[in-house]
This record gives structure tokens, sequence and C-alpha cells, in this order.
């Protein structure tokens, strides 16, 4: 299997789930992915959301705040929209995963939660959509004040490996607290939590970056990390506090700290702007965490190589 460092867009379209996971583990902690809401109005006009992240030097694509019941993507107009995900993929030449929200509606609130659209919550009706649209992994998590639980995740983490298969790619946690008391900061999620997710048939963990949250310091988070890597998982540390949005100095410090916790995949954000980081903060984080070489090649290759 060839590192992600190395992939091309002809590489991407042959590749399952386990098979890009295989290529991430590969690339030794060098693999980035950039969140963007592709339903907003983009940042400029003239292209997508999708197209800009990927051209700042993304690896991969995860779509936030996505409707599996009415797929949309904001500067891309096609007939079919079952055809969207499918499209974006062929124009960019990179795999896009899809988040869905496994809100716990028992969940002890620490704030006033919102409601979302049936068709970003994790439900197997849900799952199996996502799984038709053509998405190449999925990630389940919450956004602010939406009220999902790790016990929630833990559960709809089972119900996806059963439509996904086991060629199926499935990330799952928190990144921030999602609006449920008793897990934020640095109480956010314990190891107990961890091998639930693992043992449910999580893929790849995810975790706050150190730096991004209220008590998650590099000692902490390298911890868990190493837990997550004896279990056979990966782990992905996420900057998903709109500190997609802060200076350069500021990523690159924790892209660092990230790479020192033995992150294998780093992520950022989509509230720089509405709806995708800083462009320029996507590619000084990738600089960051595997040089211009590496950075500049991701940023140049066609979709057509």
């Amino acid at each position: 299997m060839k590192r992600i460092l190395d992939c091309r867009a002809s590489d991407f379209k042959k590749m399952n789930g386990q098979d890009l996971k295989a290529a991430i583990r590969a690339a030794e902690g060098r693999t980035l992915i950039a969140e963007v809401i592709g339903s907003l109005f983009p940042l400029y006009p003239s292209v997508t959301n999708v197209e800009l992240a990927a051209a700042f030097g993304a690896d991969i694509i995860l779509l936030n705040m996505f409707d599996v019941f009415d797929p949309f993507i904001f500067g891309l107009e096609i007939e079919d929209s079952s055809k969207v995900v499918y499209h974006m993929k062929e124009m960019v030449g990179r795999p896009i995963g899809l988040n869905l929200e496994p809100v716990d509606p028992s969940a002890n609130r620490l704030e006033e939660l919102i409601a979302i659209p049936e068709g970003r919550t994790a439900t197997e009706k849900t799952l199996t959509r996502a799984k038709e649209l053509g998405f190449d992994f999925l990630c389940l998590t919450g956004n602010p004040k939406t009220g999902v639980s790790n016990a929630e995740i833990a559960k709809a983490i089972a119900m996806a490996r059963e439509v996904f298969g086991e060629e199926g790619l499935i990330f799952a946690g928190k990144m921030h607290g999602a609006g449920v008391a008793g897990e934020s900061g640095d109480e956010i999620v314990n190891v107990q939590e961890l091998l639930g997710f693992i043992q449910a048939g999580a893929d790849v963990i995810l975790l706050p970056a150190p730096g991004t949250l209220p008590g998650i310091t590099l000692d902490s988070t390298r911890q868990l990390v190493k837990f997550i890597h004896q279990q056979g998982a990966l782990a992905m540390l996420t900057v998903g506090t709109s500190q997609e949005g802060a200076d350069e100095g500021t990523i690159r410090q924790i892209a660092l700290m990230s790479k020192m916790a033995g992150a294998d995949l780093y992520h950022i954000g989509d509230a720089g702007y509405t709806g995708i980081a800083v462009p320029e903060n996507i590619m000084t984080y990738s600089i960051a965490i595997r040089g211009r070489r590496h950075t500049y090649v991701r940023m140049a290759s066609s979709a057509l190589r």
C-alpha cells in the first residue's frame, strides 16, 4: 500500500475505506484533513469551499452540516443531486467524508441545545443514505450545542459498522463538548469510553489537539493517543474550536504539539471564515507537519493523475 503522501486521484479511486486507513498509517503522521461546510455560500463564489480547501493542501475533505436527504454543495450545480459527492470527488481528486451527529436527547445539558435536521443525525436510515451517496468515510461527532454524547457515539459506531461493513472507514469522537455537561475540557473523554469506541468498530478516534480546549495539554493528549495506538486504532487530533481562524504562529504551535502527541491525522475545522478554515492556515498546517515538498505536490497535483 502506498503512503497517502504518494497517492493521487487515480489511487484514491481504487481504495476502499480500509485501504485509505492503511495509506494514512503508512504516512507516519503526515495526513491533513480539512473540514468544510459545503452547503453555505463559499468564501469565493467562483469555486466551492471543497475545491478551495483541496487547493491549499488538504489530503482529505470532511463535509460538515451536509443533509443526506437534501444533498447539496453550494457552487456545484448538477441535475442529479444524488451524484453530488461522486462529482465533487472527480473534481478535486481527494477522498471525501461526512459528519453525522449521534444526538442524545437525554444528555445532561451544559447549554441550550439546537435542533438539527434528521439528515444530519446518525440513524440507520441516514447511515444507509450516506453509503449510497458515495462517501469514502464516515465521521461520528458533534457540532456545538447539538447534545452529542460519548454514549450515543458508541451506539452509532456499532450501527455504522453494520451498515458500512468491514471495508468501511469510521472516525468517531469529540472535538469539544457539543453542549453536554461533564464531557468538555479535560473531561471530554476517558480511557474506558475510548476503548468502547474501538471495540464498537471505530478505526480512527478523534481527540481535541493540545491547546484547543481548556486543560488539554501535550502530556494528557499523548497518553490518550498512546492508548489508542495500543488498541490498534489511529488518532486524529482536531482543531474544532474556531482556532482555524487564528494566526499562523498559533497553527504551527498546535501542529507541532499534535505531532509530538503522536497524531496519525491532523484536522482543521470550518470556522476560520464561514464554512472553511483560513486557507493560508490549511497550507501552514500542512507545511508544519510535512514540509513544503509534500504540501506543494498535494496542492499542484491534477485530479487527472
